[in-house]
């Protein structure tokens, strides 16, 4: 196996254990999860910080991938494509729970920075189909600026709190009402 395909199934095995055991799982249990040796996952990754921001960084790839397929094959409705983009969840990442990330804040600051600044950047798809909405009307006029405020905010209030373990509701679920409540609430009305 190549270096990449080596470091692609260490980042996969890292989400698969973080779904088991939250951030307490160990290169050890990567290890035997991946079969190959702890010296040898050392050799791709300098540490756990530096796998976990490795795995940071290959999720919102993954994410920011969906994202593209949306505005490439999605509803041709903007509006109903404007939601599906900022819905966007591919299927592996469905059964993760994004409840628990607030645990970086406290364990791994740095990572959970790089958590905040991908959040905050890629915003070019969503902010076309926001212009191209109020241009035909579908969308009433309102301050981008302000939309994406409200949508990071939230976002990060997930991640840095267990908000949604208190509301009884998975990442899933809350991802979908807080874009029904931005994307009904800034909809043009009939």
């Amino acid at each position: 196996m190549d270096i990449e395909g080596a470091r692609k199934q260490v980042l996969e095995a890292a989400i698969e254990a973080y779904k088991k055991k939250g951030l307490r799982f160990t290169m050890s249990d990567l290890a035997a999860e991946v079969k190959m040796s702890k010296k040898t996952i050392y050799r791709l990754f300098s540490d756990k910080e530096d796998l976990l921001m490795q795995v940071a960084d290959y999720c919102f790839d993954v994410i920011k991938r969906a994202e593209q397929e949306v505005m490439e094959s999605g509803p041709e409705d903007t509006v109903e494509k404007l939601r599906s983009l900022m819905g966007a969840m591919p299927e592996i990442y469905q059964s993760v729970d994004m409840r628990r990330l607030y645990e970086l804040g406290e364990r791994h600051p740095r990572v959970y920075a790089r958590v905040q600044e991908r959040l905050e950047n890629d915003w070019e798809s969503t902010i076309a189909l926001l212009r191209r909405g109020m241009e035909e009307g579908s969308i009433r006029p309102c301050s981008i600026p302000l939309v994406k405020a409200m949508f990071e905010a939230t976002l990060e209030r997930f991640f840095q709190e267990n908000l949604l373990t208190e509301a009884q509701l998975s990442y899933q679920e809350g991802l979908k009402q807080v874009v029904d409540i931005l994307i009904d609430g800034i909809k043009a009305r009939n």
